[in-house]
């Protein structure tokens, strides 16, 4: 364990980063960072906190915890449509551990960097291993992804494939058996999630509402339902699955996709009319896309598999339910 000073363990790990942002008129080094925006821009701003030992544990390596600090709070940025502009850290540990530090701080600098991120200031303490990063996004004004509107009618999509973060924290738990491969598979999703940047700043125009999907689909979703006073249909036969999710019992892993959470993409809802050219612009551009369900004006989620409604009340739930106070990967 290294003797370095706050001031030193700032110096050598937090203020490496090169200057890549313009508009970053004075970063580390004095009481505030300053920051400058163009007329008619507005800004998003999100904070997550991962605490040891209830986001993540041993299981996680310091390079994958730096990376998925930052991609959760892009996640938050990406479902508003944002573009990621500074981020802010607050990071408190028991001991100055140098080589974690090195590996925590790579990995956060290689996401930060490919989204053109700045860490632009933030605090060192002593405690208990507690991360907290603020992150900040630039808007069109008036452009603005929220939750608030989605309108009966409208289609619901959702980004990627869901279920493996949680299928990997079950087989961290013992509660799934799966081969190394599987294993080492479902991990990367769990540890190494990407956030759906390009994805939310894509579907501003066609979008009526958006989500993130952190803690499920069913209860991400059930944010867009209220806040847009609204009910939906979900098709549990069109869940996009990853091929190591296929190999999985039916029940386990739709269970997984509906309640597992840390899944990181998006879910938003699109109007009839802006389906298909929504559908075509985005062919190639490297996210898969999966209609789901449809928003109605009947207040709750109803789920069905191909015509038939499906009750899944407590249908995971025990399971997540206990494993909620457990790490998270």
């Amino acid at each position: 364990m290294s003797q370095l000073t706050e001031f030193e363990l700032i110096a050598q790990y937090f203020s490496r980063q090169k200057h890549i942002r313009s508009d970053v008129l004075l970063g580390q080094g004095d009481d505030c960072a300053v920051v400058t925006t163009t007329p008619a821009t507005q800004i998003a701003v999100t904070t997550d906190t991962m605490v040891a030992g209830v986001h993540f544990d041993a299981h996680m390596p310091a390079r994958a915890i730096g990376h998925k600090l930052v991609a959760v709070n892009l996640s938050d940025l990406a479902a508003m449509g944002a573009e990621p502009a500074w981020l802010s850290l607050a990071i408190t540990m028991p001991e100055v551990d140098t080589k974690w530090i090195e590996d925590f701080t790579a990995g956060m600098y290689e996401l930060a960097e490919y989204y053109h991120c700045q860490l632009i200031g933030g605090d060192t303490t002593r405690g208990p291993l507690t991360l907290t990063l603020t992150a900040q996004g630039l808007l069109p004004e008036g452009q603005k992804l929220t939750r608030a509107g989605a309108k009966p009618g409208d289609w619901i999509f959702v980004s990627g494939c869901l279920g493996d973060a949680a299928a990997a924290l079950a087989v961290q738990q013992g509660l799934l058996e799966a081969t190394d491969f599987v294993r080492h598979q479902l991990e990367e999703r769990l540890f190494y999630p990407t956030p759906r940047v390009a994805l939310g700043q894509a579907i501003r125009h066609a979008a009526t509402s958006c989500v993130d999907v952190s803690d499920g689909l069913v209860a991400d979703l059930g944010h867009i339902l209220q806040r847009s006073n609204v009910g939906a249909r979900l098709f549990l036969h069109q869940l996009p699955y990853s091929k190591v999710m296929l190999g999985l019992d039916e029940e386990q892993r739709r269970d997984f996709a509906l309640f597992g959470g840390d899944d990181y993409e998006l879910c938003f809802t699109v109007p009839e009319e802006e389906r298909g050219a929504l559908e075509t612009s985005l062919a190639h551009s490297g996210v898969s896309l999966t209609c789901i369900g449809q928003i109605d004006k009947q207040p709750g989620l109803r789920m069905f598999d191909h015509q038939q409604e499906v009750s899944a009340q407590g249908r995971g739930y025990q399971h997540f339910a206990a494993a909620k106070d457990s790490p998270k990967g």
